[in-house]
């Protein structure tokens, strides 16, 4: 059976018609990510236009993080998983991701960065961003390399001893 392909611009008419196929899109991502492993977002994209949905790397990403999926490490490798952003996730997230993906971690000013391993950085600045920490003003996250910007230089160092607490590191 061959599927029509439907591009991002294919329903440039009506606003509901765009929304309906937003939604549409979001429930085949999400039936897509529940059916298999799927490690990368050309690899989704890829899957998504075997289903008929041909979009572009910045829709994809807009998608991922409207549906809140987040690229997680696992033991046969990265892949993508639903979350739902609730501070006892991150929480979750943060005691038992930091101490499996974290490598080392140094800082400078209000400024801290925190080097994971390969894939690691994001789920762990997610669920920083998650635990909604004071000291903490916001996350960027890499690949393997999270910045992390505090409110002063001790917030930083508090922040520090936290994060090194939590991934089993010596203070």
């Amino acid at each position: 059976m061959i599927l029509p392909v439907r591009s991002r611009n294919a329903s440039s008419g009506a606003k509901l018609s765009s929304v309906a196929n937003k939604r549409e899109r979001h429930d085949t991502i999400l039936e897509i990510i529940g059916a298999r492993v799927v490690s990368s977002q050309e690899d989704l994209r890829k899957l998504l236009l075997q289903r008929g949905w041909d979009v572009t790397q910045a829709t994809l990403s807009r998608d991922l993080r409207e549906l809140r999926l987040a690229r997680v490490p696992t033991p046969e490798g990265a892949r993508y998983a639903i979350t739902d952003g609730s501070i006892e996730e991150s929480r979750a997230a943060l005691d038992t991701l930091l101490p499996q993906l974290f490598l080392r971690i140094d800082g400078v000013g209000e400024m801290l960065v925190l080097r994971t391993v390969p894939g690691g950085a994001q789920p762990i600045a997610a669920a920083l961003d998650g635990e909604g920490w004071s000291d903490i003003l916001g996350t960027v996250g890499g690949d393997d390399t999270i910045l992390i910007i505090c409110r002063s230089v001790a917030a930083r160092e508090r922040v520090l001893r936290r994060l090194k607490a939590l991934a089993g590191e010596p203070g």
